[in-house]
């Protein structure tokens, strides 16, 4: 069973009745679901999964306020709800995997996970949050959220970052994809340096993966799933198949490079389709001065190209 839907029938089975009976002033107050750290709230765990960080349990979140008086009366009753559930046993927590479920102040918890209590309230809060952890706040499922407090943290998260500073990011990727793929990866080939060579292709990947979910207002997961949530995507998910090919040791460097070109093809059609540039030159990096001039904040406009 799928870690998400295990938790929500788990909550469903217990939970629910639980806030209800015990706890009816925060029944109507209380978001309740899975979100965060874990392969089940990408929808991406397996039967390897299931080892570890892996079983019935949930996410309670409160206002702070409410936290303060009923967190830890909470927390205890929900330690005491049953570990087994329909057949499976209770979560097996690894040494870095505490802290994933149980009750949270709404704060407290997008704090750990951006760095922010709140959603970013300026172009310069929004630049810094990395993409993963972003992703990390807007994964899983909300079961229930009636005040919605939770929820409105969360809704202006996944509106994506705003314009400006998606185009920032873009640049800067496109930047890195071009200096690593169409140019360094070829010249570390030629000089016969062997790690330089795979090093600039993971550069490569790395921030065409990146640039794929950018340009698809999508949040990239972290390295472990990256690769995996492009089949995702609503367009380019095509490149996540060509950049398999770059790490199949069957094709030369030659070969290599033509599919580095194609992908960077498929990208600049894409910026030109989104209306980010313009002109028909092959090297992205070309590119990166029109993107940079759509930028309107002069805070993002002035740092440099691979900033970001």
């Amino acid at each position: 069973m799928k870690g998400l839907e295990l938790a929500e029938r788990y909550y469903e089975a217990y939970g629910r009745k639980m806030l209800q009976e015990k706890f009816p002033y925060l029944a109507e107050r209380a978001a309740v679901g899975l979100v965060g750290h874990g392969s089940e709230c990408l929808g991406f765990d397996d039967e390897l999964s299931a080892d570890h960080d892996y079983g019935p349990s949930f996410c309670i979140w409160l206002t702070r306020e409410d936290y303060e008086e009923y967190g830890q009366q909470l927390s205890k009753e929900y330690a005491k709800l049953p570990s087994e559930f329909e057949g499976l046993k209770g979560r097996a927590v690894s040494p870095h995997g505490e802290g994933r479920v149980g009750v949270f102040s709404i704060p407290d918890f997008y704090y750990g996970l951006t760095g922010l209590e709140r959603a970013p309230e300026n172009n310069r809060e929004w630049m810094w949050i990395p993409e993963n952890r972003l992703c990390l706040a807007v994964n899983g499922k909300v079961f229930s959220d009636s005040l919605g407090a939770f929820s409105a943290v969360r809704n202006k998260l996944l509106a994506f970052y705003p314009e400006d500073v998606r185009i920032k990011k873009i640049t800067a990727r496109i930047a890195v994809m071009a200096q690593s793929g169409q140019y360094n990866y070829g010249r570390a080939v030629c000089r016969g340096e062997t790690v330089a060579a795979w090093l600039s292709l993971s550069e490569f990947i790395k921030s065409t993966i990146s640039a794929c979910y950018l340009l698809n207002k999508r949040y990239m997961p972290f390295y472990k799933w990256m690769h995996r949530g492009m089949k995702e995507l609503a367009t380019l998910s095509e490149i996540g198949d060509m950049l398999t090919l770059l790490v199949d040791e069957k094709y030369a460097p030659a070969q290599k490079e033509i599919i580095i070109e194609a992908v960077c093809q498929i990208i600049l059609q894409e910026l030109t389709a989104q209306g980010l540039t313009a002109g028909n030159e092959s090297f992205l990096e070309a590119h990166t001065g029109f993107l940079m001039e759509k930028i309107q904040d002069p805070y993002i406009r002035s740092l440099q190209i691979m900033e970001g």
